[in-house]
């Protein structure tokens, strides 16, 4: 794991998964996604486990639970503005703030990849003051795919005109994770002690910062 986290390091471009890894949304998400689910489609809300979704669209996660019907883009513009109407209580996990500077300030370049549709993901920023630190934004609007896609990473990569050799990514779902993996990106898996397949274990971000420092002094 050190290898690879001082590797990662050294690395000039970082791409970010935003829900789950940076701002602890996934809450959020989950309350809201049940409350469009019990007005849409109640039958389905007894088996619905948010977890087995996370990292994907909500535009995907409708689809999975009512198909390609009417009823599915109900449920997911009812979910989105659900939840962005909680978006003001999101939460910036710790260390966040204090990683994303350090790479901006040592002339890293951070990009955000995210499942998001766009209106949430910029809702989700300005409340949490997390724009400024990203050369660039991908949402779910921007992507003819979605996480576990590697079709979403690979696009990211093309986009910005980005070496994935270059590249590290921060995911924290098991979606996420096989897209970023499957395009061929070095992967960390952060908020986790089992770490999807391809990818390394990081407990939190205050690791991250705390074995990056202690690998290559600071220098990073």
């Amino acid at each position: 794991m050190t290898a690879v986290l001082a590797d990662a390091c050294a690395r000039r471009v970082w791409l970010f998964d935003l829900d789950g890894t940076l701002v602890d949304s996934c809450p959020a998400h989950e309350a809201a996604f049940r409350q469009a689910i019990a007005e849409v489609a109640p039958d389905r809300l007894a088996s619905f486990r948010y977890a087995d979704h996370a990292g994907a669209s909500t535009r995907e996660v409708a689809v999975r639970l009512l198909g390609e019907t009417g009823e599915a883009d109900r449920l997911a513009r009812l979910k989105q503005r659900l939840y962005r109407e909680r978006a003001g209580v999101v939460a910036v996990f710790p260390g966040a703030r204090r990683l994303l500077g350090r790479l901006v300030a040592a002339g890293r370049d951070a990009y955000l990849v995210t499942s998001g549709s766009r209106a949430s993901v910029a809702r989700v920023l300005a409340a949490c003051s997390l724009g400024a630190y990203f050369r660039g934004v991908l949402t779910s609007d921007d992507v003819p795919a979605s996480k576990p896609d590697p079709a979403f990473y690979a696009y990211a990569c093309a986009h910005w005109g980005l070496d994935p050799g270059a590249a590290v990514v921060l995911e924290d779902s098991a979606h996420g994770v096989a897209s970023a993996v499957g395009a061929g990106l070095t992967t960390l898996h952060v908020h986790t002690a089992e770490p999807a397949p391809g990818a390394v274990a990081v407990r939190d971000l205050e690791q991250i910062l705390s074995l990056l420092y202690a690998e290559v002094g600071g220098a990073c």
